[in-house]
């Protein structure tokens, strides 16, 4: 890995999310109201597990290693426990995907594009979309 953490933030990205594309800011739908219900209790829960299932099925296809540790592929299990219980890091050659326990989207920093395809299809898999917000 040649980039750090604090370069990669600085990289264009993507996220991964249960909504197919990024909501105006004027939109008339509800999408607090619904982000909230979303972020209740097994909702949650729900869309980690989708979040785990994708890291662990790109792990698959690519070497992954969390940020702060320097194991190469740590074991699936650590993987999901540590991606439900902390804000992590996951390094994929030179990009990233920043996981938030609390949170109902990923975000996946500089993925060249055949990791970019590779992501949207394993994100189609389970239900979520890939997009890149408007700048």
């Amino acid at each position: 890995m040649k980039k750090t953490v604090e370069e990669l933030l600085q990289c264009p990205y993507w996220i991964i999310d249960i909504l197919p594309a990024q909501v105006p800011e004027n939109s008339p739908g509800q999408y607090f109201a619904v982000e909230n219900y979303f972020l209740q209790g097994d909702r949650l829960e729900e869309i980690k597990q989708k979040h785990i299932d994708l890291v662990l099925k790109l792990n698959c296809y690519r070497d992954i290693s969390i940020s702060d540790e320097s194991v190469i592929n740590p074991a699936p299990e650590h993987v999901a426990d540590e991606m439900k219980r902390r804000y992590l890091y996951i390094m994929i050659d030179e990009s990233m995907i920043l996981s938030e326990p609390d949170d109902t989207h990923l975000t996946v920093f500089d993925p060249d594009p055949q990791l970019l395809e590779l992501i949207r299809q394993l994100a189609s898999g389970v239900g979520l979309y890939v997009w890149q917000p408007n700048f």
